[in-house]
């Protein structure tokens, strides 16, 4: 036999197990906002952006071949930017221990058909990201010199430290929020699957429901002080017999 549930049975349902969803909902928005701010490494962000311009020309045309060609050069100014040719000296200026991790924390990219290249650094100190950034920009701009034999390089805007740095990694609300949808989704999934469990049989309607037949009559439930009295009557009636 088919079985169709209705709606008023999923929300009989959610009601019925209101406690336990609430619960795993609460307690994972817990656990995310104590993961959040108490685990979790707090990672801060500092960008500089330098600009590749075209080499100066005594002409005072603009010259789109020379532009072009600037933008060919990004790909591989990406490169240097991240070889250990810069880092090592960047390290080395900024006493670091080694080049090798600053590669892991370093991110290069142009902007969208433009000569404009964003060196973002990040790194648990706020301070030493914004330094990170501004060396690696400022070495790079000098060793292309010797390395390309071009002086096209300009920084265009350096990196700055905020009065109130917050960091761009964890994000403590976003975590607590998609926490609050996984445990209500986690929640409502459980509560149908105990339903979908729960056999027993409680109510009229778990009679009609399982048996498929009419409720006739019920036995009302004697209460406790009427059964005492009950008992105490047949007790007086036996000694008088």
């Amino acid at each position: 036999m088919e079985e169709t549930i209705s709606l008023q049975d999923l929300f009989k349902t959610l009601r019925k197990r209101m406690a336990l969803i609430t619960i795993l909902t609460v307690l994972a928005i817990t656990v995310s906002g104590v993961i959040s701010y108490v685990f979790i490494t707090p990672i801060y962000q500092a960008s500089t952006q330098i600009l590749i311009s075209q080499e100066k020309v005594d002409s005072t045309v603009l010259n789109p071949q020379a532009i072009q060609t600037d933008l060919q050069l990004i790909n591989t100014y990406n490169v240097i930017i991240k070889s250990s040719a810069i880092l090592d000296k960047v390290a080395e200026e900024l006493d670091l221990p080694s080049a090798g991790a600053l590669n892991g924390q370093i991110t290069v990219n142009s902007e969208q058909n433009s000569q404009v290249v964003n060196i973002t650094v990040q790194d648990q100190s706020p301070t030493l990201a914004v330094d990170i950034a501004n060396t690696v920009a400022s070495v790079f701009q000098e060793d292309i010199k010797p390395l390309m034999n071009v002086d096209n390089v300009n920084i265009l805007a350096a990196a700055q430290l905020p009065d109130n740095p917050s960091p761009v990694n964890p994000n403590p609300p976003l975590n607590m929020a998609i926490a609050a949808v996984v445990g209500l989704m986690l929640g409502v999934g459980i509560a149908f699957l105990l339903e979908y469990l729960d056999t027993s049989i409680k109510t009229e309607q778990d009679v009609e429901d399982s048996l498929g037949l009419p409720i006739l009559g019920l036995v009302s439930p004697i209460p406790d002080s009427e059964m005492i009295t009950n008992e105490q009557t047949m007790v007086q009636r036996r000694k008088r017999g």
